[in-house]
């Protein structure tokens, strides 16, 4: 199988962290947000992949490369953000005529049973009920389960079954001949191509599609999403291996430490992950995220999110610090 992970998108909700790293790659429970896709997607028999990329992409290859270059990978470049679906459609030429393949959005971290839903065949649609569902692709279904009509970002939803971000098609052709006829005769939605739009081309040409239900799911498009995400990911990872950081401070379980981290005379935790060659020092961490290389002094923070190679000196309550940022709280 083959699953295809759009990854070109700017990350704008999540600025100043995205200028410098791709959104894919911030670190959540002690490995990137593609970490955690990629390992389920592996659990559940996928071996191939294609990897739409652009703004910091060969940050995405070489992460990919290095921890999961036993399988084959493709990138396709995407130059100008024109929407999920022209993402898909570059890949078009990665895939034979009869080929499925899996779409999995790149900042999407799911539970469901994806090797279940290779097994049963069929064009099926990840869904999950949400309250309010204006801002996702809805799904309507008819009285069989079958889908009725997808719709992206409605106003007046007639579902609560939001997409969420994982699309297993069994024919690749039926998908790229819609996606390709929508792009030649500019359909967009939104300013987009989209790929509910294709999608819904394919249910009108009379393709059958249904859904799968999505047990876990977390769209980390924004820091609040993205601490917690974390908080659940660290409930997961054995604490055992923590233990040596207690010898001076107070280790306040769940929380992900890197083995390459110092801290000194710290209180961490809970729902605290830090990251490889970071240094803690005097500070109190609560449900925060500290990248690889950040120094922090004197610092007490809680619903945080500090980036790589950042340096904070002082104290404060809440912070969203991108990389290499340089702050001194002190008292002069």
């Amino acid at each position: 199988m083959k699953a295809v992970i759009p990854l070109a998108g700017m990350g704008s909700r999540l600025k100043p962290h995205t200028r410098t790293q791709p959104k894919s790659l911030i670190p959540l429970a002690g490995k990137p947000i593609l970490g955690h896709i990629m390992d389920r997607l592996v659990e559940a028999g996928v071996t191939e992949f294609v990897f739409v990329i652009g703004y910091l992409g060969d940050r995405i290859e070489q992460y990919i490369a290095e921890q999961y270059g036993q399988y084959q990978s493709t990138f396709v470049i995407q130059t100008l953000g024109k929407g999920i679906g022209h993402a898909v459609w570059l890949t078009r030429d990665t895939f034979s005529a009869d080929e499925g393949l899996l779409i999995v959005l790149g900042d999407t971290i799911f539970e469901a049973d994806i090797a279940g839903v290779f097994a049963k065949g069929g064009n099926a649609l990840g869904v999950r009920k949400v309250e309010d569902p204006r801002q996702f692709g809805v799904a309507e279904l008819k009285e069989n389960g079958q889908i009725l009509r997808l719709s992206e970002k409605p106003l007046i939803p007639k579902s609560n079954l939001a997409l969420v971000g994982l699309y297993y098609i069994e024919n690749s052709a039926d998908l790229f001949a819609c996606l390709d006829y929508n792009i030649q005769h500019e359909i967009r939605t939104q300013n987009e191509f989209h790929l509910t739009d294709a999608l819904q081309c394919m249910i009108d040409k009379g393709v059958g599609f249904t859904t799968f239900t999505v047990d876990t799911w977390f769209d980390c498009g924004q820091k609040d999403i993205i601490l917690q995400t974390n908080r659940n990911l660290l409930k997961r990872v054995d604490q055992q291996a923590f233990v040596k950081f207690e010898k001076g401070n107070i280790i306040v379980p769940p929380v992900y430490i890197s083995p390459t981290a110092k801290v000194e005379n710290s209180i961490i935790g809970p729902d605290v992950s830090i990251g490889d060659g970071a240094v803690i020092t005097r500070s109190m961490l609560k449900n925060s995220i500290i990248g690889q290389g950040a120094e922090l002094n004197n610092a007490i923070l809680e619903d945080s999110l500090i980036g790589a190679d950042a340096i904070l000196v002082g104290a404060a309550s809440s912070l969203n610090i991108g990389d290499s940022a340089e702050i001194n709280l002190r008292n002069s």
